[in-house]
């Protein structure tokens, strides 16, 4: 019923449209009026809001997976299982001390680096690389708008997005 590619261009937009009908729901709900249907309609209405807002955010993430290697998220770890032996590694959340985006021979890379200094280099367009942004999201202090603005446009070659404050550093 709808064309092929038509159907591809819309698919990266099911979850926030849904948002937004549920939105609209919500909405409906808060018009028919009444002491139960007006904070109902209202919650529904601004939770399905916050849900698209996100649901936005986090499809800048999603992207074919044309990079090499399969990211991975796992009780609270990254992992990066590359084809080449040299670049893959495990990167635990609560040592991570920074986070930064790099552009390197066309293609762009996240660099996490650990609180000892080691760093694991991760393609943004690797399989799986879309679940960063839920691990990103539980980081103290991180600005996710900066993050997924930083992924949308044509972005510096090399920034730094997120450093972990010093405060929460461990030691």
């Amino acid at each position: 019923m709808i064309r092929p590619e038509l159907a591809a261009r819309l698919r990266p937009w099911a979850e926030t449209g849904a948002a937004l009908a549920s939105a609209g729901f919500g909405l409906w709900l808060f018009s028919l009026g009444g002491w139960l249907f007006w904070p109902l309609g209202a919650i529904l209405a601004l939770g399905s809001v916050l849900w698209a807002l996100d649901a936005r955010r986090r499809m800048r993430f999603r992207h074919d997976s044309l990079g090499p290697g399969l990211v991975e998220l796992d009780e609270g770890a990254i992992r990066y299982l590359s084809p080449n032996r040299l670049m893959g590694g495990e990167m635990p959340l609560p040592e991570l001390a920074e986070i930064r985006l790099l552009r390197l021979n066309g293609r762009r890379h996240w660099r996490l680096k650990r609180l000892d200094g080691q760093a694991l280099l991760v393609p943004a367009d690797a399989a799986g690389a879309e679940m960063l942004a839920g691990a990103f999201a539980t980081l103290p202090g991180i600005d996710m708008g900066r993050v997924s603005a930083a992924l949308a446009g044509d972005a510096p070659a090399f920034q730094t997005l997120w450093t972990r404050p010093a405060r929460d550093t461990l030691t």
